[in-house]
């Protein structure tokens, strides 16, 4: 008798635990992982002169135009301002054997490698930047981490002789049906200020609206513990920690970009 009763104790509790799988209506709002706060909902778009805007900052001139905007605007996160991340325009760089004494063994990178130039960034590093603007081997390029979606990158900068220059829009995006719902950073270009975003890899918005993001050969670059860049790379530069700057106020602007969007629009 104790032993069907244990036996009966055992079944009741099996089946209360079992989830139940609820049924998601097909035309419901998708929801991110994380409740975050909503830009639609706190005013972050808006329309001036039949023109659709999302806000960019305190000046109105840092308002993004988004008449052409690709994606949902009631899945846009935040809203915090176009300059409130210090992505680096000008970084500085120290040695290995300086950064060795910096850095524990297990401390992930991305490092990129090319025409005999080797330079690494530290995923703590671009965590606080987001992206580095730089050069390698005589080529610009943007390293860039989101430490949401947990995406790391190096990616060129240089389409067609036109340079782009990237920072961040002070928001975050997710898609149910992309990088299994998770919200990734926004970019935007200082050239063209088009609205880019990395997990689909292309502009949503803005002159460059289609324009692919030009992630570099990964022959190139790879992303490595800290003590794998030290055996590989023995002269290797390391972004130095704890850079900001000065927010430019002014920079180049391309009114023609029909030699960009011709070969790299998807």
């Amino acid at each position: 008798m104790k032993s069907l009763l244990s036996l009966l104790f055992v079944l009741a509790f099996l089946s209360c635990s079992q989830p139940t799988k609820k049924e998601t209506p097909t035309d419901a709002t998708p929801t991110s992982k994380i409740q975050r706060p909503i830009a639609a909902d706190n005013g972050k778009f808006f329309d001036i002169q039949n023109s659709r805007y999302l806000y960019g900052g305190e000046d109105s001139i840092q308002h993004f135009d988004v008449s052409n905007l690709t994606l949902k605007e009631n899945q846009f996160h935040y809203g915090i301002g176009r300059e409130a991340f210090p992505a680096l325009l000008a970084p500085e760089f120290i040695t290995m054997e300086a950064a060795d004494t910096i850095w524990a063994d297990s401390t992930r990178f991305l490092v990129g490698s090319i025409n005999g130039e080797t330079k690494a960034y530290s995923v703590p590093d671009l965590t606080h930047h987001e992206i580095v603007n730089d050069s390698l081997g005589g080529k610009p390029v943007m390293a860039a981490y989101c430490i949401l979606a947990d995406l790391g990158a190096i990616y060129e900068r240089d389409y067609n002789g036109r340079l782009l220059t990237f920072g961040l829009s002070g928001y975050t995006y997710f898609d149910a049906n992309v990088w299994d719902g998770l919200d990734g950073f926004v970019f935007w270009d200082r050239e063209t200020e088009s609205l880019w975003w990395p997990l689909i890899g292309q502009a949503v918005s803005g002159p460059l609206e289609g324009v692919k993001l030009l992630e570099m050969d990964q022959q190139y670059w790879e992303d490595i513990s800290w003590k794998k860049v030290k055996e590989k790379y023995p002269d290797v530069k390391v972004l130095a920690s704890g850079q900001d700057f000065q927010r430019p106020t002014s920079w180049t602007k391309y009114n023609d970009v029909e030699s960009i969007t011709e070969q790299f629009r998807k």
